[in-house]
């Protein structure tokens, strides 16, 4: 720096003011270059990490997708079945009690719910802080922004079958049959209870009108999930397809 400042001082003294302005001005347009370089490569860099940054985003959600695509499928096995099991059910109403095998007595008894556990802990991360703005693509931000209340529809309505489960049928069945009837056969240690404990009544339990609402209201509920059920697999496979292009 000190040669060019000797430089400019000798085109001054020497007269050369316009050879001094060209120089000084290509002096400015050089340190200019430089900025534009220097700030240039840093925003490559930024632009890198981001990148590097998205792709991590893109990954993680895409396991996460690809987990819950086969947790969803058993779901749907499952609600198929439970369909089946509750429309046997109803084929049972008004049965004498001589008609009611053990194998019917074991669809009555084995009343249960199993939840659906999705996973979605790469996608809180995502709407929950600010990795949204690594995002580039706009049509998939708007699919990773929808899918949560997909999610919420399905939990709800997989709420109100498990209310039903727990908070009707269960005391209704439990209020007419004895769980004596689940412990296994030919026991020693629980032929006491198979012999003097309380009897079940199957027929009453058949006959009972808040049974007989509770399981039509569980099959309603049921063919309202597998809808949903159905549709968030839809939606969670096309997110899933999209982010394995941006990752192609």
């Amino acid at each position: 720096m000190s040669f060019f400042g000797k430089f400019r001082r000798k085109l001054v003294l020497n007269g050369k003011f316009r050879n001094y302005l060209i120089y000084a001005f290509g002096e400015i347009l050089l340190i200019v270059i430089g900025i534009l370089i220097a700030w240039k490569i840093n925003n490559l860099n930024e632009i890198r990490k981001n990148k590097i940054v998205e792709v991590k985003i893109y990954e993680t959600l895409y396991d996460e997708l690809r987990t819950n695509l086969n947790v969803i499928d058993s779901a749907i096995v499952r609600y198929n079945t439970s369909r089946l099991s509750l429309k046997n059910t109803l084929h049972y109403v008004g049965l004498e009690i001589r008609e009611v095998k053990q194998e019917t007595k074991n669809v009555i008894i084995g009343v249960r719910f199993k939840e659906t556990s999705l996973r979605n802990d790469a996608l809180n991360s995502i709407n929950n802080t600010n990795k949204f703005e690594f995002l580039e693509n706009d049509a998939l931000k708007g699919l990773i922004a929808a899918y949560p209340n997909e999610i919420k529809i399905f939990k709800s309505q997989e709420n109100k079958i498990e209310n039903i489960v727990e908070n009707r049928l269960k005391p209704i069945i439990e209020k007419h049959i004895s769980l004596a009837d689940m412990l296994p056969e030919n026991e020693e240690s629980y032929i006491q209870i198979k012999t003097f404990g309380a009897q079940s009544n199957y027929t009453s339990l058949l006959n009972s009108r808040d049974y007989q609402n509770s399981i039509i209201d569980r099959l309603l509920q049921t063919d309202i999930q597998l809808k949903y059920a159905k549709s968030l697999r839809f939606k969670t496979e096309k997110l899933a397809i999209k982010l394995k292009q941006e990752l192609e």
